[in-house]
């Protein structure tokens, strides 16, 4: 491939997975800022899948609660300008950083803001992390996928009940997000030529090809081909949020609801700093709220009888460690900061010179493949567009699968902060079936380039603080009153087999379910 095609797809796979890395702006000048005190009954961090559900279910259940979001709300709409485009990306897509350059490309600064996306460096990998209202939902492509049964009882606690689990709480989820699969009439339409090429080598190698549940209404993207909107969709140019709206993600499913119960709040642009545990046996949130640039405009302490962390997994694990490491929360499980797992992410271009893929490619997901037979090596590969970029005969796909590698964040007191330590050759079983499965899939001569291997990092971050290591199985961090943990922190390192999101939501739904039954009204 010439050198020039060869960065614009680095480029452009970048942008559209997030892996370029993001940097931290420059402390602002210090300045006098007003300190105020709050005091409510349930106080969650984090408006992701697992704030989501949480606000939702404490609400409908008479509870009042605040939600902090240290981003910005994103309203979309047919032919909005809400999300930057992955080719001409901007400060909207970094939190409070730049991006430095990926593979030599060069550096593409920015202002700081209260953008999409932040990048927490560890030691051997490093962690994607978004922010605004919805969380993670806003950026991640949408695969919707619940685990087979015997792949979710080989990696998760049996007592989670999973029969009980698919007959209510995931339901419940893809009830919430109203999941659909791609119609034919999209899928036959012509940029959706890569997702039909997948389709086809994939049951030629031989392997199970499925729909792939989305949270979207398809129908967008039908009106889109009938030049009722710009595209959005039909050219790709969705992986960093999709303007044209009919995408179901948590800040118009879950929180919206929420919020027209009239007991929920959420407070954006509020970035916790330190959480405690108060004199009195509740628990004290310390929050800078900030202005879009990141500047200080006040400073609160917030009083609460219940805590969720829901603020991702890396935050959430941070936060509780500098809080133990600081006294701040005395007597913490010793299992806190381990049990941390990738879900095994690989991330690949795929050049083929049998098939034109043309350009611009439709997505974001259409088509899989579940390997799923082997609850030890089950895996997922997808297929998903670039954005829109002239054409180079190259798409994307994506694997991820059930992960035995671990990791473990450290605390580092001179940096007051926990840091990831990924080994090296953690998940190399794994990645060595993903590969030889999208080997077969993109077929014999045909160019794959693991951008994983490039740059590692993961957008499906789990564990750091489990269940039955450090919480129990609805979130309850051990020996602790009121204080509790739902969203991917509570993951014991993998998903199933599956990308997190779902399960995340159905394991909240269970949690909150048995909280508002045993906890509200006693515990807070």
């Amino acid at each position: 491939m010439p050198d020039l095609s060869r960065r614009s797809v680095l480029k452009g796979a970048a942008v559209a997975t997030g892996l370029t890395a993001l940097g931290t702006p420059a402390a602002a000048a210090v300045k006098r800022v007003p300190v105020t005190r709050e005091e409510h009954r349930v106080v969650v961090i984090g408006s992701g899948f697992g704030g989501g559900v949480t606000a939702l279910r404490f609400a409908q259940a008479g509870l009042p609660v605040l939600v902090l979001e240290r981003g910005r709300r994103w309203p979309t709409g047919p032919n909005a300008d809400t999300f930057p485009s992955p080719l001409a990306p901007d400060s909207r897509l970094s939190w409070m950083g730049s991006m430095p350059s990926l593979s030599g490309l060069p550096l593409m600064p920015f202002a700081p803001y209260t953008g999409l996306l932040e990048q927490v460096s560890g030691n051997g990998m490093d962690i994607m992390c978004a922010a605004g209202v919805g969380g993670g939902s806003l950026v991640y492509q949408g695969m919707t996928l619940q685990p087979a049964e015997d792949v979710f009882n080989a990696n998760m606690p049996e007592q989670l009940d999973y029969a009980r689990m698919h007959r209510e709480h995931y339901p419940r989820v893809a009830s919430m997000l109203k999941l659909q699969t791609a119609p034919d009439e999209l899928i036959n339409s012509k940029t959706y030529k890569p997702s039909r090429v997948f389709a086809r080598n994939t049951e030629a190698a031989g392997y199970n090809l499925s729909k792939i549940p989305m949270p979207i209404d398809w129908d967008f993207a039908l009106r889109e081909l009938e030049g009722e909107m710009k595209p959005s969709y039909t050219n790709g140019d969705c992986s960093m949020g999709v303007n044209n709206g009919g995408k179901h993600s948590v800040d118009v499913t879950y929180i919206a609801e929420a919020e027209a119960t009239g007991r929920v709040t959420v407070a954006t642009q509020h970035n916790v700093t330190d959480v405690a545990m108060a004199k009195d046996g509740r628990w004290q949130v310390h929050v800078d709220r900030i202005d879009s640039g990141g500047t200080v405009l006040e400073k609160k302490i917030i009083t609460a009888g219940a805590l969720v962390m829901a603020a991702g997994t890396a935050n959430t694990t941070k936060l509780l460690m500098r809080a133990a490491a600081k006294d701040q929360i005395p007597d913490m499980p010793d299992g806190l900061g381990s049990n941390w797992g990738s879900n095994g992410d690989r991330i690949y271009t795929w050049t083929n010179f049998a098939d034109d893929f043309g350009a611009p490619q439709g997505g974001p997901v259409v088509y899989g493949s579940l390997e799923w037979d082997d609850p030890a090596t089950a895996n997922t590969v997808i297929q998903a567009s670039l954005p829109p970029l002239p054409d180079l005969r190259t798409t994307m796909l994506v694997g991820y699968g059930v992960s035995q590698g671990r990791g473990k964040f450290v605390y580092d007191s001179a940096k007051d902060d926990a840091v990831l330590d990924w080994p090296h050759d953690a998940d190399t079983e794994l990645s060595r079936i993903i590969d030889d499965r999208v080997a077969r899939i993109a077929g014999d001569g045909a160019i794959r380039l693991d951008t994983t291997s490039l740059v590692p990092n993961t957008w499906h971050p789990l564990g750091g603080a489990s269940m039955g290591t450090v919480c129990d199985l609805a979130g309850r961090v051990q020996g602790h009153r009121g204080l509790y943990v739902l969203d991917g922190a509570l993951m014991p390192g993998n998903s199933a087999a599956c990308n997190p999101s779902m399960t995340i939501a159905a394991v909240a739904e269970r949690a909150t379910d048995e909280l508002i039954a045993q906890d509200a009204g006693t515990v807070f």
